[in-house]
């Protein structure tokens, strides 16, 4: 009988989706979102490793690496997800995707003696899952041999947004060959010479190789990085649902791509790398312009999405998220509509979206950062109005959820509830309160909301004083374990 092979899926799950705003922000980025239908890319992505099938696969629990900020994201949406269950590891900071891995190489080894790691960002659309399935197991069988393997796509056009492959094209046993050189975004014209060539592939970004295999690999070439790492990792602590490494140890890691760290370091090396052929659509929707050339267009050349109604437009991207959008006498665009943000650009410009959001950073302004709709562990809010001294919200809480016990030192809170039953703290005394039934906050009064039932509680909330940011907080408990941050 065949040895069984552990697989391990691993999800990189970082990034801040600039490019793609205003539907993509910082606190809610383009893996998170649904782009064409009811499932996330992140999810999508687990969806599929986890398909993959071979007569002596074992397919372990995902490892998905993200940050702070998102990871109640994740665990939402990994809890969507029919038979998953996720290790969630968290990176204190933001170090690239060398440490990233290098961990979830960590965490692989303390659950089996040694898996296969099958490596991809979070971020990206595959048309065709069952070619993906395919390169998948030619890479695993490649990468058992003490092989690190790549994914590449044949290109179809001179792209400059994505690195590069140079392959030898003398074809090994399971379709893998020999990688001669990456290379880093090329120019135009490099671009077109690659094209040209042949010999040149697309970097799709994922990876397939041993746990131990990395380690050793990226310890040779990187001790610095491999030795902080595993520093940070030893003095873990873990939090209900997530791993959380070093903060004070972690932070001061290199910070630096797979591709830099080691891919690029192979040849001089003598280290085995290979690389199999996705055959496939593939998208790593780096840029509005990406996403059009990637979905499927009406006979117009537009994608259109939501309440839109068009005339004389052309090669167009229209995304419509709250409002009836009009366009007319346009082409190569991306109209971009959100609840509190619309973005108009030449489509074949879109690269440059995000300077805009650095210009909203600069100016210290919200909209690159949060959505009108504002996601947290226990549901959302939303913001409906705000003026001179007041703000009005719209808040869900989930089955079974509650925000903190908290109290306020500049505001004061009325709650007015507009579904299901709400279980309200509020300074020795706990009340209900059903669908019509409201009560009043006093500023620095201890105050808990609470959804005790099956169904969403929605409140109406308005807050009065002359402070009323997010950060007027003082957390006294909190089931999530976040401290007095206004996460």
């Amino acid at each position: 009988m065949d040895k069984v092979i552990n697989i391990t899926p691993v999800i990189l799950c970082g990034g801040s989706g600039s490019r793609l705003w205003p539907l993509s922000r910082s606190s809610f980025p383009k893996q998170f979102i649904t782009l064409t239908d009811s499932e996330s890319l992140f999810q999508k992505a687990i969806n599929r490793i986890k398909k993959i099938k071979g007569p002596n696969y074992h397919i372990n629990d995902p490892l998905v690496v993200t940050n702070e900020e998102h990871r109640f994201i994740a665990l939402e949406q990994l809890n969507e997800l029919d038979h998953i269950s996720a290790k969630v590891l968290l990176e204190p900071v933001g170090k690239n995707t060398a440490p990233a891995l290098t961990m979830a190489a960590m965490q692989a080894l303390i659950d089996q003696e040694d898996s296969i790691l099958v490596v991809t960002p979070a971020d990206q659309i595959i048309r065709d899952s069952n070619a993906f399935s395919e390169a998948l197991k030619n890479s695993i069988s490649t990468a058992v041999n003490d092989n690190l393997v790549t994914l590449g796509l044949v290109p179809d056009r001179a792209e400059t947004g994505y690195g590069y492959i140079k392959y030898n094209q003398n074809k090994g046993n399971f379709n893998e060959f020999d990688v001669l050189e990456f290379v880093e975004k090329p120019s135009k014209n490099k671009a077109k010479q690659y094209l040209q060539s042949k010999n040149y592939l697309w970097n799709s970004g994922m990876f397939v190789v041993g746990a131990n295999f990395w380690l050793e690999t990226i310890k040779s070439l990187r001790f610095d990085i491999f030795q902080q790492t595993l520093n940070a990792f030893q003095s873990m602590t873990k939090d209900n649902h997530f791993i959380r490494p070093s903060k004070q140890i972690f932070s001061k890691i290199p910070s630096e791509s797979i591709d830099y760290a080691v891919i690029e370091k192979c040849s001089s090396a003598n280290i085995s790398l290979k690389v199999v052929l996705l055959e496939t659509s593939w998208n790593d929707l780096g840029s509005w312009d990406s996403l059009w050339s990637f979905e499927d267009k009406n006979e117009k050349g537009n994608v259109l999405k939501g309440d839109i109604i068009v005339e004389d437009t052309k090669n167009s991207i229209i995304h419509s998220s709250h409002r009836l959008v009009g366009v007319v006498g346009l082409e190569n665009v991306a109209i971009i509509e959100t609840a509190d943000a619309v973005l108009v650009a030449n489509r074949k410009n879109s690269q440059g979206v995000k300077e805009i959001v650095t210009n909203l950073d600069n100016q210290k302004r919200l909209e690159g950062i949060y959505h009108s709709k504002v996601h947290r562990p226990w549901g959302w809010y939303m913001t409906i109005d705000e003026g001179a001294n007041f703000k009005v919200k719209r808040i869900q809480v989930n089955p079974g959820a509650s925000l903190s016990l908290q109290k306020h030192s500049k505001r004061a809170e009325h709650w007015v509830v507009v579904k299901g039953t709400a279980k309200v703290t509020r300074g020795k005394k706990e009340i209900i309160l059903e669908k019509n039934e409201s009560t009043f906050i006093p500023l620095g009064e201890l105050h808990r909301l609470a959804n005790p039932k099956k169904i969403p509680l929605e409140i109406i909330e308005v807050q009065s004083g002359n402070y009323l940011g997010e950060d007027d907080i003082e957390r006294i408990d909190d089931q999530y374990g976040r401290e007095n941050t206004n996460d």
